[in-house]
C-alpha cells in the first residue's frame, strides 16, 4: 500500500477547472517532486493532501485512510505526521527564531519547557543554524529564514515533509545548501518528502521520481533518467523550456 494516494482527483475555483481525474501513489521513504507550468495545481495539491482544501470529486489516502472524510481531530492527528516548508518559509515576524521552531509542537504536544528547547536547539543544529534562537525573522538571510522553516517543519519529526518551491528567490549557494538538507533528512530521518519546484537542477538532484502535472491531471511519473530520456513531447518540451529559461 502506497504511504499516499491521489484517486482520480478533481478540484476547481469556480470556472477554474485545475485538475480532472489526477493519479498520483507516493510511496514510503521516496522523494517525489512535482514538477509543472504555473497554475497547473501544484501547491493546491499539497493543500488537498493537508485537507485545507477538498476535491471536488475523488479521494485522497493518507495511510489507506481518506483524507477528505477526515475532521476535527483526525485532521489534526493527520497533519501531526507532516511537516511543510511554505514558499515564503511564512515565519512568524513577531516571534524569534525558537518561537517559531517551537510553535507546532506546542501545537500538537504538552511538553515541558525545557523539553522544547532542547527539541528546538536540536532541529536548528541539523540545519546548521546553532545559536540563532534569539534571533528575529528581520535579522535573517533569504537562506536563513527557508533553513529555520525547515527546522519548524521537521519540529515534530514528521514521516513526510511538503516543500513549496524550496528554492524560489535563492542564490546557487543557499539553492545548493538546501538541496543537501533534503537530502540529508531522507537519508537520515527517512521521511518521505513531496517537493513543488520550478527549479530542475534540484529537483533532479534530489528526487527519486519526478511527476509532471500537464492538462489537470499527471502526465508522465518516472525517475530522474526515466524523465531525461522519456520521448513523450510534453515531458522534453517543459525540460528543455525550464533548464532554458534559468
Amino acid at each position: 500500500m502506497s504511504l499516499i494516494e491521489f484517486k482520480n482527483v478533481s478540484k476547481a475555483f469556480g470556472e477554474n477547472q485545475v485538475l480532472i481525474g489526477m493519479n498520483l501513489a507516493i510511496e514510503q521513504g521516496e522523494t517525489i517532486t512535482i514538477i509543472g507550468g504555473s497554475g497547473t495545481g501544484k501547491s493546491v495539491t499539497l493543500k488537498l493532501l493537508l485537507g485545507v482544501i477538498k476535491p471536488d470529486e475523488g479521494d485522497i489516502l493518507f495511510k489507506g485512510e481518506s483524507v477528505v472524510e477526515m475532521t476535527g481531530e483526525a485532521l489534526i492527528e493527520m497533519r501531526s505526521h507532516i511537516g511543510m516548508l511554505f514558499q515564503g518559509a511564512a515565519l512568524f515576524d513577531s516571534l524569534t527564531v525558537e518561537e517559531n521552531v517551537a510553535y507546532p509542537i506546542l501545537e500538537h504536544y504538552k511538553y515541558a519547557d525545557e523539553k522544547v528547547r532542547r527539541i528546538v536547539r536540536e532541529k536548528l543544529t541539523v540545519v546548521g543554524l546553532d545559536d540563532t534562537e534569539d534571533m528575529y525573522p528581520a535579522d535573517l538571510s533569504g537562506g536563513m529564514k527557508k533553513r529555520v522553516g525547515l527546522a519548524r517543519a521537521i519540529a515534530t519529526n514528521p514521516e513526510v515533509i511538503l516543500y513549496d518551491e524550496p528554492t524560489t528567490g535563492l542564490d546557487p549557494a543557499n539553492t545548493n545548501r538546501i538541496a543537501e538538507l533534503i537530502l540529508k533528512l531522507q537519508k537520515e530521518l527517512k521521511v518521505t518528502s513531496v517537493v513543488v519546484t520550478h527549479d530542475m537542477a534540484t529537483a533532479f538532484k534530489i528526487s527519486n521520481r519526478l511527476a509532471l502535472l500537464h492538462n489537470k491531471k499527471i502526465e508522465f511519473v518516472g525517475t530522474v533518467d526515466e524523465v531525461k530520456r522519456s520521448r513523450n513531447p510534453v515531458v522534453q518540451n517543459f525540460i528543455e523550456g525550464e533548464i532554458g529559461g534559468e
